[in-house]
């Protein structure tokens, strides 16, 4: 008889940290280029078109000892009926055996991982002496990508967010991000500037490190906005149309991938590749972390790193958050 652990959105936030995060998914991306992980293929599904959607995104960390799957549903309609539009569970398997470890409530982990993911594009392809970063979109993920972008380059003083569709962020909401910041990074010896916010344009042509977090079928980033030297994350765009760095930018810059053939289909590399300004042969971040390929090859050049979004990312931060909480007898244990 099989024993699983179930773990609950709070019990998952009270586990996992910003540094959990960006230790586990740089070493998800080695694994992957290392042939000891596996991302397998994306499964999406719209129940109704442009309404309600479903994706799956599963694969294999032989390091981490597991494999697992997170599904994901998205509802657009549900705000109507007092619900949130995700709802997110992950499920993993001990590698050795195959039996069930855990089932864990996947939202929060998606969140410290995107944030993470997009840091490590930055620790990697960014100017070492890069002091200004933009956060373009200021929903829910823009905080961690703010702590996880001030842990993995200390050297940043300055941080800028913004809103592609509505200009310059309410001192509400950048008050709330302020505060998620300050908790998400307490315990830890980052310092956090006070948070600015300014216009779509003038903060992007003050940039040296841009996130990109939207949900946007259209471009709204433009080339000719984005200096020479600087660095741009891409994480909004994780269904197929999705755009929000316009196609000129990226036939311009050093492309780098989280997985290339997901990033064709589904990410920010899509559009321009099937405008045929952006060819198909990527390098991926995890070969630039295991040395295997250089990362920028001049301080003047425009870096881009697509993060679409892998399974890997979950399943190493999963792997941790598990072993925490079996060590701390947190969540419930039922025998299946």
């Amino acid at each position: 008889m099989d024993t699983i652990r179930i773990l609950n959105a709070d019990e998952v936030a009270g586990l996992v940290s910003i540094p959990m995060a960006l230790e586990a998914v740089e070493g998800a991306y080695a694994q992957k280029h290392q042939g000891s992980g596996s991302a397998w293929p994306l499964l999406f599904h719209e129940f109704v078109d442009g309404v309600r959607d479903m994706d799956l995104k599963s694969g294999n960390l032989d390091g981490d000892g597991i494999w697992g799957l997170k599904a994901i549903s998205c509802y657009y309609d549900n705000p109507d009926q007092g619900l949130p539009v995700y709802h997110g569970t992950s499920l993993v398997f001990d590698y050795a055996t195959g039996a069930p470890k855990a089932v864990l409530n996947a939202m929060p982990i998606t969140r410290f991982r995107t944030g993470a993911a997009g840091a490590i594009g930055a620790k990697w392809l960014a100017r070492k002496d890069s002091h200004t970063l933009v956060i373009c979109g200021d929903g829910g993920l823009c905080p961690y990508l703010v702590a996880a972008n001030l842990l993995a380059l200390p050297q940043l003083t300055r941080v800028i967010v913004t809103n592609p569709l509505h200009g310059a962020t309410d001192p509400a909401r950048l008050d709330q991000i302020q505060g998620t910041v300050a908790e998400l990074l307490e315990g830890t010896d980052a310092v956090i500037p006070t948070i600015e916010t300014g216009m779509l344009e003038e903060s992007v042509r003050q940039a040296d490190v841009i996130m990109t977090a939207t949900p946007s079928y259209e471009p709204y980033l433009r080339a000719e906005w984005v200096r020479p030297g600087t660095h741009v994350s891409c994480v909004g765009a994780d269904k197929s149309g999705k755009q929000e760095a316009e196609s000129a930018l990226l036939a311009a810059a050093r492309v780098v991938a989280d997985d290339v053939h997901q990033c064709l289909t589904v990410g920010e590399c899509e559009m321009p590749h099937k405008q045929g300004v952006l060819g198909g042969e990527l390098d991926e971040i995890g070969a630039i972390i295991a040395g295997a390929t250089p990362a920028r090859t001049s301080d003047e050049q425009i870096t881009v790193f697509d993060s679409t979004g892998l399974s890997l990312q979950d399943l190493a931060t999963i792997a941790r958050i598990v072993k925490r909480a079996e060590a701390e007898g947190v969540g419930t244990t039922v025998q299946l």
